[in-house]
């Protein structure tokens, strides 16, 4: 089942690149008593998430967190050291966006936001949407289905939502 407006996220565990190397982290812990806006996208490097996606929240980080939001989360099926490094090229870490690697797609399957275009070796990535959600609970939710830009899933439509 996917999840919709009013769904509680799933607890999973990603990971994040910490000053000790790979450190797992708990969603349902990251999320409890904050306001978050995740935006999952198919993988990193690709052409539209690195073109399009990441810079579209680059550009309205600091409207969001002004709006309250305590994090902003881009979340893909990758490993955390890819995950790391293209937080680090892109320059959204630097604007406060973290990284997080669903290496296993735990969290992306029990969102029911999971494909897989085995040409691409693309096997059970992350659709492309933006949620925000408070205190777990999702508030907003922006399927994108869009294959060469961001409006839909993009963070000027997120600001836009809430």
């Amino acid at each position: 089942m996917t999840i919709t407006v009013g769904s509680a996220l799933p607890d999973s565990t990603v990971l994040v690149m910490g000053e000790n190397g790979a450190e797992g982290v708990s969603m349902a812990t990251r999320l409890k008593g904050r306001k978050v806006v995740i935006f999952g996208l198919p993988g990193a490097y690709t052409g539209t998430c690195t073109t399009s996606h990441v810079p579209s929240f680059m550009r309205v980080a600091d409207k969001l967190r002004a709006k309250g939001v305590d994090e902003i989360i881009c979340l893909s099926v990758n490993d955390p050291f890819v995950m790391k490094a293209w937080g680090d090229s892109t320059g959204a870490a630097a604007k406060g966006i973290t990284f997080l690697a669903d290496g296993d797609a735990s969290f992306t399957k029990a969102c029911g936001l999971e494909f897989s275009v085995p040409h691409l070796a693309f096997y059970d990535r992350s659709k492309r949407y933006a949620l925000y959600a408070e205190d777990g609970v999702v508030k907003v939710m922006n399927m994108g289905q869009e294959t060469g830009a961001c409006e839909i899933s993009g963070g000027e439509a997120m600001l836009e939502a809430i």
